[in-house]
């Protein structure tokens, strides 16, 4: 699509027409005797440079929405088997409804970078149950286990973004799937793709006795009016939504394209803060405060506006630099406020408070009372890891007790709601055998791993089992820390299989981003880069700050727990009173976290 870049400019009032300019004179100097500059290329921005695609997966997003494979996929693809589908829509429009070819096993991490999409993939696929808000029912919950069971392996894995993902899925089995999932009222709509993802959502939203305000209505009236909307349905990149009302900001709002954040206006009472353009990947970049105040009543106009201008200005020619934070970056939050007001709401808004500092953590990990006077268990599996047979069981267990309704969160952990008290001590020691922890160590209720090479076509290194094992082995060297009482309150080590920070690994105490390293014998060995002392606003941290790197940090998987364990013997022997990991990693000499 060389031709394209330079094919339309952008004319009088934001429309188009071709571009005819005459060539250059033979002197490359101006009349100033300044070189000349060769034209700016159009970024691809709707209200400016018109909607003709600048790129590949522009024209095909064009030519055939991502909403209508579906049809092909149920009429089709079904039918004929994976080797029937057409290329555009087997690694473009699937995504659309949360479909993405897995990797196909035995490829090592050295050849992600340098095999075709073809070559990496399966013949089965990643399915992505897209979960608003985290909102379970205990039958929706048996419902994804009996698919999980029936047809992925008794695969399940909880995402920090609020999904559940399923693997070993076959194109022949998705319609089936599909019926199942969208009687029991979930679905994959639109949980992938250049499309508003799952909105994240407060796990306690109308649970939690200190909840500021309850955003269960703007979540559903979001998801419910716009989730399929043609409208929104070709974005320049993913865009991603975060709600919340509960003190502890549990929706890592800072890393998300739309955030809403609760809060108490002195004239007007609750409703929310606004943040925009937030997103980490290999360029991270954390969101802003605009500096309004968000009524209740408005959040979905406002959620409207915010998503429209990224529809209409944000760049689609470059899909690396597509996402809403670099139109930020460039907009500034003053501009963006006035394209909002100006252009997209009915009336300005009013300025609004920010946020205090969060009042407890934001994983709701233990035994918490409801505002009912019942209880509700935040528990930790192993990095997000369970199973459909888990699933089923776990229905099981909350319904024996009398509780129907549960919570995922962006922790990969689940939070279980309305237990009665007198059932809070058994179901505990239940969920335990069950491999859901209420009580985890440090490191198990810390940690958190993306798919890792086991699965994604994108990773390099394994995250889930090297997580796992980490996990163990730390809980056991470090035991004598834990005893004494030495570790610190909250520690939070990210593993991710890739540079994309899908795990957030920009934001953790301890980031680890997958890479190849050199194994000294002229091959290569899987290991990480390291990230220390990030985090996002939490009981210990009033403002959110990106981990920092030092130069020649990496270290090897089969040297990761010697690390980690150095690492924290080095931290508590050297931190100032109540000085936090973080804190203590950002002021640290290099030599001393290495």
């Amino acid at each position: 699509m060389t031709g394209c870049f330079g094919s339309i400019v952008a004319g009088p009032a934001g429309s188009v027409r071709s571009s005819t300019m005459s060539a250059p004179a033979a002197s490359a100097e101006t009349r100033t005797g300044r070189p000349s500059r060769p034209p700016t290329k159009p970024h691809g921005q709707w209200k400016v440079d018109g909607t003709e695609p600048l790129n590949g997966n522009e024209e095909w997003k064009q030519q055939d929405g991502g909403l209508n494979v579906r049809q092909r996929i149920e009429q089709i693809y079904a039918k004929g088997g994976f080797d029937s589908i057409e290329a555009t829509d087997l690694h473009g429009r699937f995504r659309w409804w949360g479909l993405y070819t897995q990797r196909r096993p035995g490829i090592d991490g050295g050849k992600t970078a340098t095999l075709e999409p073809h070559e990496l993939e399966d013949k089965y696929f990643m399915l992505r149950v897209r979960i608003d808000g985290g909102v379970l029912s205990t039958d929706q919950l048996r419902v994804i286990g009996g698919i999980s069971t029936e047809f992925a392996r008794d695969t399940a894995d909880l995402t920090d973004r609020q999904n559940i993902q399923l693997h070993w899925i076959r194109v022949e089995d998705v319609p089936e799937i599909w019926n199942r999932l969208e009687a029991a009222g979930l679905s994959t709509t639109e949980a992938c793709g250049d499309v508003p993802r799952v909105i994240l959502g407060s796990p306690v939203a109308g649970i939690a006795a200190d909840e500021i305000i309850d955003p269960t209505p703007a979540i559903r009236e979001i998801a419910e009016r716009y989730i399929g909307d043609e409208s929104f349905a070709n974005l320049p990149r993913k865009y991603k939504t975060a709600i919340t009302g509960h003190p502890s900001q549990d929706v890592v709002h800072e890393i998300n394209d739309f955030a809403l954040v609760g809060v108490v206006h002195p004239e007007f009472g609750p409703g929310y803060d606004l943040w925009v353009g937030g997103g980490l990947s290999t360029n991270p970049r954390l969101a802003e405060r605009l500096g309004v105040f968000v009524p209740p009543e408005r959040t979905a106009e406002v959620w409207v506006g915010v998503t429209s201008i990224f529809r209409d200005y944000g760049y689609r020619r470059l899909r690396n630099k597509a996402r809403l934070k670099y139109l930020l970056a460039d907009w500034g939050p003053e501009k963006f406020r006035a394209v909002l007001e100006e252009e997209y709401l009915s009336a300005p808004l009013p300025d609004g408070p920010a946020a205090h500092k969060p009042t407890s953590p934001g994983d709701h990990v233990g035994v918490h009372r409801q505002k009912d006077g019942r209880f509700y268990l935040g528990v930790t599996p192993v990095v997000g890891r369970v199973s459909g047979s888990t699933l089923v069981q776990l229905a099981d267990l909350l319904e024996a007790r009398g509780s129907y309704r549960l919570r995922t969160t962006p922790h990969q952990k689940l939070v279980l709601l309305d237990i009665a008290e007198e059932h809070v001590a058994e179901l505990r020691a239940e969920l335990d055998r069950l491999g859901l922890s209420s009580a985890p160590s440090l490191f198990r209720r810390g940690t958190i791993a993306c798919t890792g090479i086991e699965f994604c076509k994108l990773a390099i290194v394994d995250t889930k089992t090297t997580a796992a094992a980490a996990i163990t082995e730390l809980e056991t060297r470090l035991k004598d820390l834990a005893d004494s009482g030495e570790l610190p309150q909250q520690l939070s080590l990210n593993i991710n299989g890739c540079p994309n920070s899908c795990a957030r690994i920009q934001t953790a105490d301890i980031g680890l981003k997958g890479q190849l390293l050199p194994d000294g014998n002229g091959g290569q060995t899987p290991g990480f880069q390291v990230h220390l002392g990030g985090g996002l606003a939490a009981v210990d941290r009033a403002e959110p700050g990106l981990g920092r790197t030092v130069r020649g940090l990496k270290v090897t998987a089969d040297g990761l727990v010697d690390y980690v364990e150095r690492l924290i013997r080095q931290y508590t022997a050297a931190k100032h009173d109540d000085e936090t990991f973080a804190q203590w990693a950002h002021r640290a000499e290099e030599g001393a976290l290495k």
